[in-house]
C-alpha cells in the first residue's frame, strides 16, 4: 500500500477497525475512509483526520458507495461479541454474511485493488478442541467443517466466498483468522466484551467496591490464547502487503486456562478474590490455541506480546475508565471466555 492509496476500514467504530483507523494514519495513509453502522458518538475510537461515515453495510446500496474509488479494503465489520453473545445471538452473527457478500460484489465493480476479510478462530473444527491440553489449530483443522454454530459458520462461508471472488473475478483476497484479541479502548461490559476485558473489570469491581468474588463461566479450566492489539495490527498489515492468498492463523501461542489468566489480573490488582463458578453458562469449547508455523513462514514473525504485559496495559486503561465512573451493576456480571 502508498501513503496516496484510499483506504477503506469497515466496521471502524469497533475495538480493532478503531485502532487499525488510528495506526494507519500514524503511519502517514493520507486518504483513510472509516465506516461503521454505529451512531458516530458510539465509537470506539473517532480519528478527525479520517473520513468518518455512518453506513449499514448490509444494505447493497451503501457498500457501493463507500468503495467507490478505494484502493484497498479491510473488511472488519460484524455483529459478534464473546462468547455470551454469539452463543445466544446465531442468527443476528449469520446475517453478518450480507456485509462480506455485499462489500465483496462492491469491490469487484469498483475494481478495488486488495480486499482483506477478518475472519476468527471460531472456523475450526469443534472436535478438535474438546479438551484443555488442546493441540494448537493449524489451518486446515477448519476441516471437515464443523465450526461454532451460527458465527463460526459465517465466517468459513465467507472465506469461501473471498476465494472464489479471487479465483473467477480475480480480486486478490486475504483472509485473516483471529485469535481473542484484547487491549484498552474497547468494550468491557453490557454483554459483547471478550474475556480479559470481562475479567479485568470484574476484578476491578470487586477492589473498588470491596466485595472480593468474582463470578466465572464454566470451571475456569477451559483454555485459550490472547492476542494484543499492537501484534494484531502488525499482522493485519503485514499480511495485507504479503502475496499470500490462503487463510492465516493471527494469534498468540501463550495457551493459559481462564483460572490463570484470572490470577495474572488478581496480581496486577494486588487481590485475592472468591470465585464463584457458573457451570451451564456459556463457555464455547474445551481449548483452543493457534499453530503460527505457518505466519513465521509467510512473514517471518507472528505475535510476542506477552499476555501479562498486555493485561497490565489493559487493566490500567479499563481502571481509569471505570474509577471515573464509580459505578457498578447491582450483581456481578459473569464473566466467560472469548473467541
Amino acid at each position: 500500500m502508498k501513503s496516496s492509496d484510499v483506504i477503506l476500514v469497515t466496521g471502524a467504530g469497533g475495538f480493532i477497525g478503531g485502532h487499525l483507523v488510528s495506526h494507519l494514519l500514524s503511519r502517514g495513509f493520507t486518504r483513510v475512509v472509516a465506516v461503521d453502522c454505529k451512531e458516530i458518538q458510539d465509537w470506539y475510537q473517532i480519528s478527525p483526520n479520517a473520513r468518518t461515515l455512518q453506513r449499514d453495510l448490509r444494505d447493497r446500496d451503501a457498500c457501493l458507495e463507500v468503495t467507490e474509488g478505494v484502493d484497498h479494503v479491510f473488511n472488519l465489520a460484524a455483529d459478534m461479541g464473546g462468547m455470551g453473545f454469539i452463543e445466544t445471538h446465531k442468527a443476528e452473527c449469520m446475517l453478518s454474511v450480507l456485509i462480506n457478500t455485499h462489500m465483496l460484489m462492491a469491490a469487484r465493480e469498483h475494481g478495488v485493488k486488495r480486499f482483506l476479510y477478518t475472519s476468527s478462530a471460531c472456523v475450526y473444527n469443534g472436535e478438535k478442541q474438546v479438551r484443555p491440553d488442546v493441540t494448537a489449530l493449524r489451518e486446515e483443522d477448519a476441516y471437515p467443517a464443523m465450526p461454532e454454530d451460527g458465527y463460526g459458520w459465517e465466517k468459513l462461508f465467507s472465506e469461501r466466498m473471498c476465494r472464489h471472488f479471487t479465483e473467477d473475478f480475480g480480486i486478490p483476497t486475504r483472509v485473516v483468522r483471529y485469535h481473542n484479541v484484547y487491549g484498552p479502548n474497547g468494550t468491557y461490559d453490557g454483554g459483547r466484551e471478550k474475556a480479559p476485558a470481562a475479567i479485568c473489570r470484574k476484578v476491578i469491581e470487586a477492589k473498588l467496591s470491596g466485595r472480593h468474588e468474582i463470578e466465572i463461566w464454566g470451571d475456569g479450566e477451559q483454555t485459550r490464547s490472547f492476542m494484543y492489539i499492537d501484534d494484531c495490527l502488525k499482522g493485519t498489515l503485514a499480511l495485507m502487503d504479503s502475496d499470500f492468498g490462503e487463510p492465516i492463523n493471527l494469534g498468540s501461542d501463550q495457551l493459559v486456562t481462564i483460572n490463570q489468566l484470572v490470577d495474572m489480573v488478581e496480581d496486577i490488582a494486588g487481590i485475592k478474590l472468591e470465585r464463584r463458578y457458573k457451570l451451564d453458562a456459556p463457555k464455547g469449547v474445551r481449548g483452543r490455541n493457534s499453530d503460527n508455523t505457518l505466519i513465521k513462514q509467510v512473514l517471518g514473525w507472528a505475535p510476542d506480546i506477552r499476555l501479562e504485559d498486555g493485561l497490565a496495559r489493559t487493566y490500567a486503561w479499563i481502571y481509569d475508565q471505570m474509577a471515573g465512573e464509580r459505578t457498578f451493576p447491582r450483581e456481578l456480571a459473569a464473566t466467560g471466555t472469548a473467541d
